[in-house]
């Protein structure tokens, strides 16, 4: 069975996170993940211009096939969310540069995927990445929550290779 690249992003103004799986039949496979981080002394362009130069080039390296990111929560702060939306469209525009269309998540999906609840916290994420991918390393908790987005997708794909059989992480 041919193994599908998914990138999962975790999109951010100030840390952008991704993560690289592969699934083959009931098999995920961890390929990377990093966190993209821009310059917060600079201008709103300039650092939407270093998110997407980043994105950008972790899709020349890895090359996926399919995308996922993470829907935006609103909070309070109306400011905030608009940055965020912002930074979001930087991470729907790449794979969209790249002919991939893009599958989002809300949160609440995505820990109910990886953790079968909708509620959980940053620590028990990355634990649960860990469970599922042992040879997964995550620089920062953003770079897990983007392979939880992956793995969200990998569950949720309208070929899923997956159908009621285990999931099995790492070969």
């Amino acid at each position: 069975m041919q193994a599908i690249r998914i990138i999962g992003i975790d999109p951010g103004l100030r840390y952008t996170g991704w993560g690289v799986i592969e699934i083959s039949g009931n098999y995920l496979r961890f390929i990377a993940s990093g966190t993209l981080k821009s310059d917060k002394d600079k201008s709103l362009s300039f650092r939407l211009c270093q998110l997407h130069q980043g994105l950008l080039e972790v899709f020349h390296c890895y090359m996926p096939q399919e995308a996922a990111v993470e829907e935006t929560f609103m909070n309070k702060d109306g400011i905030a969310t608009l940055k965020l939306a912002q930074a979001r469209g930087i991470a729907l525009l790449v794979p969209a540069q790249f002919g991939i269309s893009v599958s989002e998540y809300a949160p609440n999906t995505v820990k109910k995927a990886i953790l079968g609840v909708g509620h959980a916290d940053k620590k028990q994420i990355q634990m649960m990445i860990k469970v599922l991918m042992p040879r997964a390393t995550c620089d920062r908790s953003d770079a897990a929550d983007a392979l939880a987005v992956s793995v969200c997708h990998a569950h949720h794909r309208k070929c899923s290779f997956f159908g009621k059989r285990e999931v099995r992480g790492d070969r």
